[in-house]
């Protein structure tokens, strides 16, 4: 099994090429636009989305120009959908770093966004490939709506795991599947063979967003947020969806209640949350994104085994296990 930083090592010069891509495509005429903009991308993720796109590229063909600027589209429409979310959830840290309307303000955070979002557009019209763009402008639409779910199943009590599975696909999973697919097209493959890795990322962006979820149940500074944020903003995540749905429970009407309180103490969301581990919701969670790999793994077997395909598979493993 390859690690994560393996990985990151076999396509080093390409992700270097990446990020400078990104760093000139962002430079403006304007200091304080610069200044801001400087400031954030000192930051890095794993850059896990970019890869993905490198990855489905190279299942089929091989990384050129054309497939960084793809990776550079997806990766600034992400990190614009990033500063936008902090602007919503009045976040002041991410990654243990101050966002950047916790340094400036809202104002400056909404803007600098709309201009990942521009320069995201610029990127996949770069690829004189109107399938990329139209990748590129249905994500966006789909990270849009997955957030609107999200309020709404929150505000109306919206409680069944095909809701929470709807929005998660919309939030998170649809930009996973965007990489395999906009990888994919890059380098002109086949059609069928686009659908299997879409069916593919499909299920780790599900993974990606149940883990997650699961973080939110437990003390760890590394998350980078607090235990119990997302009950605070009335999200119900599967942990606590599991057991809410199980009338058989011992106190389920009262938590069932409790949950649906418009605002929660912090005594009521450590009560929730303990309802949840006491009653195996971590545990079903667990064992749902174990499901959902072996699901996945089914979707490479058409593909000839090889360094790409395991490359694949250690990232959805990397995804199950990860501490952050």
């Amino acid at each position: 099994m390859t690690d994560l930083s393996s990985i990151q090592q076999t396509i080093a010069p390409e992700l270097k090429c990446l990020n400078d891509l990104i760093a000139e495509t962002l430079h403006s005429s304007n200091p304080l636009m610069n200044k801001v903009i400087d400031n954030y991308l000192k930051t890095k993720g794993k850059q896990i989305r970019p890869i993905l796109v490198f990855l489905s590229a190279r299942m089929f063909g091989k990384i050129d120009d054309r497939v960084i600027s793809a990776g550079a589209a997806v990766e600034l429409l992400h990190n614009a959908s990033l500063i936008h979310d902090d602007v919503i959830d009045e976040t002041k840290l991410r990654r243990n770093s101050p966002t950047i309307n916790g340094i400036w303000d809202n104002h400056i955070a909404v803007l600098v966004g709309d201009f990942f979002v521009s320069s995201s557009l610029s990127q996949a019209l770069s690829t004189n490939d109107r399938r990329i763009v139209a990748s590129i402008a249905s994500l966006g639409k789909m990270l849009s709506l997955g957030e609107i779910d999200q309020i709404y199943n929150a505000r109306f009590h919206n409680l069944s795991e095909e809701a929470y599975f709807e929005t998660i696909y919309r939030k998170t999973a649809s930009l996973f599947v965007a990489c395999a697919e906009i990888g994919a097209y890059a380098v002109n493959a086949q059609e069928k063979d686009i659908d299997r890795l879409r069916q593919f990322t499909r299920l780790l962006g599900l993974c990606f967003q149940i883990r997650d979820d699961i973080f939110d149940y437990f003390e760890d500074p590394k998350i980078g947020k607090p235990t119990g944020n997302d009950l605070r903003e009335g999200k119900i995540t599967l942990p606590l969806l599991h057991v809410l749905l199980d009338p058989s429970l011992p106190l389920h009407d009262e938590m069932l209640t409790l949950s649906r309180k418009e605002y929660l103490s912090s005594e009521e969301i450590a009560s929730l949350i303990s309802y949840a581990k006491e009653n195996g919701g971590i545990e079903y969670a667990r064992e749902t994104m174990n499901r959902l790999r072996d699901e996945a793994v089914t979707h490479l077997s058409a593909f000839a085994p090889g360094d790409t395909v395991d490359a694949f598979i250690s990232i959805f493993d990397y995804i199950i296990d990860r501490d952050k």
